[in-house]
């Protein structure tokens, strides 16, 4: 399929913006989750999950509207979330470890449309690897963090 290189970024700031909004997601359920867990998991939650997907979603933001930026278009606008999070805080650890999944899906389908390299730029390029290097190990840590509680 043939697009022109606006098409291209255009398609590159939707991706991304979707991803986005799944690292948003994400974050709301280990919102709920930490208000669910003792002290010391909720501390544990903090530092494994929490502080590098925060992290991860700000990059992504600032990688998405840095793009933007540089080629004189508006990143789409993201979603926050608002849907009810569940109490238990294992069905939250679950929900944020597939939203977050979904998230590294989706830059890796961008990735390998190879957009980012065709109308992209070196700068979207490491923004995307480096995203993905932070939260490809997440999904796990929030199995792990499972595990834990028992069941």
């Amino acid at each position: 399929m043939s697009y022109t290189n606006a098409e291209g970024r255009t398609q590159i700031l939707d991706d991304t913006a979707a991803a986005i909004t799944q690292l948003g997601i994400a974050l709301a359920e280990l919102a709920e989750a930490y208000e669910h867990l003792d002290e010391r998991s909720a501390d544990q939650m903090e530092q494994v999950l929490h502080r590098p997907l925060q992290s991860a979603y700000g990059q992504l933001k600032r990688t998405n509207a840095e793009f933007a930026r540089r080629f004189g278009l508006v990143a789409p606008n993201t979603v926050d979330s608002v849907q009810p999070a569940p109490e238990d805080p294992r069905l939250a650890l679950e929900n944020a470890a597939d939203a977050i999944q979904a998230a590294d899906d989706m830059l890796a389908e961008l990735q390998d449309t190879l957009l980012p390299v065709e109308v992209g730029d070196q700068e979207l390029r490491a923004g995307l690897s480096g995203v993905r290097n932070a939260i490809s190990p997440l999904p796990g840590a929030c199995d792990e963090l499972i595990s834990r509680f028992g069941r």
